[in-house]
């Protein structure tokens, strides 16, 4: 067997690589040039501008579907005012979260402890008052005149864990600082976000607003394109290949970083199999892969209330064919809150949930009047059966039922 293996990796090193730099086909790259958000980013530069004249820019916030370049955006435009503060010797300061990391973002202890550990403050995971913490993190950034600059990625995520006083308290903040100033860049897939917010948190943000459209098939072959060309061999994709990764992508919200990672998932899968060439039939193998996985690290990286809220409508699924409606998932999200020993959320939480359910892919999700009854959300699963029952065991397994 060891022989066997040997020989597989000789052949493997002397087989030509679809690849020259696969890099750039990674959901993080930064290309040099993009495309189709001209508006956005000039959009974004002109708000954030101001911090490099010391001036405390609006709080921003950018809204739009996965893969409509929110992040990509952003990170360019933060990338080039850190180029021209460091190169002017302008005191700007620019920090970077993820918050669907659950080591960074799942408590507000946390969150602080990771925002004064990027300042050089060092704060045990656990073990101080948050009070105590916000303070640490208050005398810390105010030490020398500065703007700082925070981006939260996810912020919806965020807020759903630990609710939005720690939006209200980061806002604050600069009433109390006397050298630093500080803004948040908010980006999240929901768009009606800030609508749910505590009124009192929202006045406190008075944030500036851009929403990103979806990329049509359009836009997304010429994305492809220019990542086929820095990333992939001459000859390596074949006729017909870019197109259909476009319309896929598409055909699920315009989503740029799904149609850049299937086309990654092809390769992979063509030099598997010793092709020469990605073909279309990489293509569907690719999206049965990447459908699998989304689904199963989508349902593992939720907040309990999510996960019993996506269970119950699972569960029911399999039960029948037709419509499901919220009042009865409602109903059995109550019935699996109580064998796992959590304080339910409300109806209209639940609701919320369902609909970002609806706006990530996993559910499919209309809104439908009843007339002097009301209105209600007609819900089906957007996936296989076999995805589902695959989804429904992990979510029980997370959830311990």
């Amino acid at each position: 067997m060891e022989k066997g293996l040997g020989q597989f990796f000789e052949d493997y090193l002397e087989q030509e690589s679809l690849f020259t730099n696969k890099e750039h086909l990674q959901p993080n790259f930064v290309p040099e040039t993009i495309t189709h958000r001209d508006e956005q980013l000039h959009s974004v530069a002109s708000i954030l501008a101001p911090c490099l004249r010391c001036q405390k820019p609006s709080n921003l916030f950018v809204y739009g579907k996965t893969g409509t370049g929110k992040t990509l955006t952003v990170t360019y435009t933060t990338q080039q005012l850190e180029s021209v503060a460091k190169k002017k010797n302008l005191p700007l300061k620019i920090i970077y979260l993820n918050c669907k990391l659950k080591k960074v973002a799942d408590t507000e202890y946390r969150l602080i402890a990771q925002l004064a550990r990027e300042f050089g403050k060092a704060i045990p995971p656990t073990g101080l008052p948050t009070d105590e913490v916000y303070s640490i993190f208050f005398k810390e950034i105010d030490k020398e005149k500065r703007i700082i600059l925070i981006v939260l990625d996810e912020i919806d995520v965020l807020v759903g864990k630990i609710g939005d006083e720690m939006l209200y308290n980061l806002t604050r903040i600069n009433a109390e600082l006397k050298n630093a100033q500080l803004s948040i860049v908010g980006i999240s897939n929901d768009v009606i976000f800030t609508e749910r917010l505590d009124p009192r948190v929202k006045s406190s943000l008075s944030e500036e607003e851009i929403i990103y459209p979806p990329y049509n098939a359009l836009h997304l072959q010429q994305i492809l394109e220019q990542r086929v060309k820095l990333s992939m061999r001459k000859n390596a994709v074949a006729e017909g290949v870019i197109a259909k990764c476009a319309a896929i992508a598409a055909r699920e919200h315009g989503d740029a970083r799904r149609a850049i990672e299937l086309l990654r998932v092809s390769g992979e899968l063509a030099e598997r199999d010793g092709s020469t060439q990605i073909a279309i039939a990489h293509i569907d193998q690719a999206e049965d892969t990447i459908e699998k996985d989304k689904v199963i690290e989508l349902v593992k990286g939720q907040p309990k209330h999510y996960q019993a809220t996506l269970f119950s409508i699972f569960d029911l699924g399999t039960q029948r064919k037709d419509a499901l409606f919220t009042g009865e998932v409602y109903e059995h999200y109550k019935y699996v809150c109580q064998q796992v020993a959590l304080r339910p959320l409300t109806q209209r939480r639940v609701s919320d949930i369902i609909g970002e359910f609806d706006v990530l892919g996993v559910i499919n999700a209309k809104v439908i009047s009843k007339g002097r009854f009301g209105r209600t959300r007609e819900i089906f699963p957007s996936t296989s059966q076999g995805l589902v029952d695959n989804a429904k065991a992990t979510l029980s397994e997370e959830l311990g039922l």
